[in-house]
């Protein structure tokens, strides 16, 4: 009977830990293949989207053109972006276009950290639903 108990925990932790998947994007210039598997997150929530990125996202807008709702993600700092610093890799930008408006509002975020990309941004916006993805790499200099 133990020898069974310990046979059946094992199992159940093995089960447990193989179900953990790998986040899909590892480094940012992993973004590309959210583009490849975008067929994966169309008419799903965003946040679905966004559990699969492993590096934080750092700076983020949000545009309400009628039509062409989309949020612009980057990995890179707005310090960052003006001098020009960070890798090659790290200059990439992913456009996420969602069917409902954004309530995104520039005089209701935080002065000085309006394109700071938080925790309560995914709360807030996570359940958008996803319509298309475009990624944009920078050319090389």
């Amino acid at each position: 009977m133990k020898n069974t108990l310990k046979i059946f925990s094992i199992l159940l932790l093995l089960i447990n830990y193989s179900c953990k998947s790998q986040q899909m994007v590892q480094t940012p210039n992993d973004a590309h293949k959210l583009k490849t598997n975008e067929q994966q997150f169309i008419n799903r929530p965003l946040k679905y989207l966004l559990n699969e990125i492993k590096p934080e996202i750092k700076t983020a807008g949000a545009s309400n053109e009628v039509g062409h709702q989309f949020f612009s993600f980057r990995f890179r700092t707005l310090e960052q972006h003006k001098k020009n610093e960070g890798s090659y890799e790290d200059k990439v930008s992913l456009y996420v276009y969602v069917k409902e408006p954004i309530a995104w509002k520039w005089e209701q975020r935080p002065k000085g950290k309006e394109l700071e990309w938080t925790k309560e941004d995914t709360e807030k916006y996570g359940n958008l639903i996803v319509i298309r993805i475009k990624v944009i790499n920078q050319p090389k200099e």
